[in-house]
């Protein structure tokens, strides 16, 4: 058995967390499913019935992990000879923006395509405040940094750079020059390729 099974549907979210096992060297099998038809035993794991979920044989019991944010830190963290955790100067960046394409930028572009709108007046209740203002930060960011942790590719980057790649693809994102280029460099990266290219092959057999 693998060290890790990793639970995902061909498009879906599942990608973020695929890219983060392949740049951590993770030994992982799949389970591949359709939304409509999960396995009898996978609201057991994740009640939540969503992906992506990793589960780590760990001896003789296993941990589950959902929420790709948290995923793909847990591979960083499992993996330290992957070099992909902040050092100590890293580590106020690379959580602030972690955390904050999970929570604010997935906020504002969902609240964006609901058309949710947010009175002026009301914007500090929102964990996002605006779409402008959380797009605006971020970019500010990324003109002066290369990536999320600063000079150097960290595992943060699996999961912001995800958001800026998928918002730039959809349209749900700017095409500003610094989003352009961040996501360049992602793309390029030897890794995010090989997992594109499972997820790019699944989705393709899912649509024959």
């Amino acid at each position: 058995m693998a060290e890790f099974t990793f639970y995902t549907v061909a498009m879906s979210r599942g990608q973020i967390s695929r890219w983060a096992l392949h740049e951590a060297g993770a030994d992982y099998e799949q389970v591949v499913f359709e939304f409509a038809q999960r396995p009898d035993d996978f609201i057991e794991i994740n009640p939540m019935n969503k992906v992506p979920t990793l589960v780590h044989h760990h001896g003789d019991h296993n941990h589950v992990i959902t929420e790709a944010a948290a995923i793909n830190h847990y591979l960083a963290e499992t993996h330290p000879q992957a070099e992909l955790l902040p050092d100590t100067h890293e580590r106020a960046a690379y959580f602030r923006w972690l955390f904050f394409a999970a929570g604010p930028v997935e906020q504002a572009v969902l609240a964006k395509a609901m058309d949710w709108t947010v009175p002026e007046e009301r914007s500090g209740m929102a964990g996002f405040g605006s779409f402008d203002l959380t797009l605006s930060a971020m970019e500010d960011w990324l003109k002066a940094n290369d990536f999320a942790a600063g000079s150097r590719f960290t595992m943060a980057d699996t999961y912001v750079g995800s958001q800026i790649i998928w918002g730039l693809q959809f349209g749900s994102i700017p095409e500003r020059p610094a989003f352009k280029a961040y996501a360049e460099r992602l793309t390029s990266r030897p890794k995010y390729q090989e997992a594109s290219a499972i997820d790019q092959a699944l989705i393709a057999a899912a649509g024959d």
